[in-house]
Formats: structure tokens, C-alpha cells, sequence
């Protein structure tokens, strides 16, 4: 259903990476892979459309996502470096906030009940500001509970969390992909996925090589 052909990048006028294609279809997992610096972010951010690739075409059910933007956006859950949340707003308010501006329903019971999946029970109503760096991080993870899209971007998910929350993230992500869902992510580190009866989930590599 996502389709990324024979992307190319640049920074100035300097090559960062060419040729990049795959697919990810329903009920997969791709692992980007590739050293620091070589464009990951960069490849991310073309993928979901909010950066232009000097060359190649990305394309959702069929159609380049620049043909129809909304129908794309509307399918899409982009996490990147920047969490996108408001330091003043507690975590229950920072959901419920960013379901409003997404058009999204959701209620109450539900974003507590998707903060303390992520691990933050009795920490729902702390403002942004005095949380840990993977408490914040684990508030921008818990919007993942209250998405309705199919395709999941994220952008290193798993910095700045303990070991139980990684592993609480590892099992929402093959959740997902279990109910048919796709997921895109970079990671530094081997991440596998399993479901809830032990059997492994379809995560494919694709290793990012900058152009020589």
C-alpha cells in the first residue's frame, strides 16, 4: 500500500542518498537502518511528504501522495525528533488537544486509558514541563493509542526510554502490524517484534547507504 521508488536526496550540493525504493504493505514493519548522518530523518520526512526528494515518487494504495494530500494525511501518524507537544498542558490535555486538531474522537477514558498503557498512570494531569524527557516522550507514544491510521512514521521511538517501556512500545507496534496495520521506524539498535502468542512479526530491513 506504501510504495517509495528510486528516491533521491540532496543537501546543498552535496549527495546524501539515491535510488531508494521499497514497499510495505498491510500487516508489515520496515526498519530503517543506516549510520549517522546518512539521511534517515531525511528519508522520513519525504515519505510522509513534508520534504520535497530531488527525484523518485511516493506513492499510498496506488497514487502519488501528492495527488491526493488529505486522503494520505488522513492515513498517517508522523513521530519525529520534535515531539510536538505544549510544555504548559498536562499530559491528558496534550491528547485530548491533539485529537481535536486532528478531528479525531476521543474521549476521556480513553487517553487516560492509553497514558497509563504507556506507563503513566498518576502522572496524567502533571504539566509537560516537569516530566523526564521519557515521560514526555511516552505522552507523544500514547497518541499512537488514540490513532486511526494505518500507517505509523517514527523516528526512533525508542530514545529516551527505560527497558519497560520499550518493551511496552515493541508490543504496541506488533499490535499494529497484527491488526493489519504498517509501520515505518528507524532504529539504532535490532528491534524484534513478537505477538501476544509468541510468533514473530514481518519486520523488514532496509539499510540506508549514502552515496559515495
Amino acid at each position: 500500500m506504501l510504495s517509495v521508488s528510486k528516491l533521491c536526496c540532496s543537501r546543498g550540493n552535496q549527495p546524501l542518498f539515491a535510488d531508494v525504493s521499497f514497499t510495505l504493505q498491510s500487516g508489515q514493519a520496515l526498519h530503517l537502518e543506516g549510520d549517522n548522518g546518512v539521511g534517515k530523518t531525511s528519508l522520513l520526512r519525504m515519505v510522509c511528504g513534508l520534504s520535497p526528494a530531488d527525484a523518485g515518487e511516493v506513492s499510498w494504495q496506488g497514487q502519488g501522495i501528492q495527488k491526493n494530500k488529505a486522503a494520505f494525511h488522513a492515513s498517517l501518524f508522523y513521530l519525529g525528533h520534535g515531539l510536538s507537544l505544549k510544555e504548559e498542558l498536562t499530559a491528558l490535555e496534550n491528547l485530548m488537544s491533539d485529537a481535536a486538531v486532528s478531528g479525531r474522537t476521543l474521549s476521556q477514558p480513553q487517553a487516560l486509558l492509553a497514558l497509563a498503557r504507556m506507563g503513566l498512570r498518576g502522572r496524567e494531569h502533571l504539566p509537560l514541563r516537569v516530566m523526564s524527557q521519557g515521560q514526555k516522550r511516552r505522552t507523544a507514544l500514547a497518541r499512537l493509542l488514540a490513532s486511526q491510521a494505518p500507517l505509523w512514521v517514527l523516528d526512533e521511538p525508542f530514545v529516551a526510554l527505560d527497558a519497560k517501556a520499550v518493551d511496552g512500545l515493541r508490543g504496541l507496534l506488533a499490535e499494529h502490524v497484527g491488526k493489519g496495520g504498517m509501520v515505518l521506524f528507524t532504529s539504532h539498535q535490532p528491534v524484534a517484534l513478537t505477538h501476544t502468542d509468541g510468533s514473530c512479526v514481518d519486520v523488514q530491513t532496509y539499510r540506508l547507504r549514502g552515496v559515495a
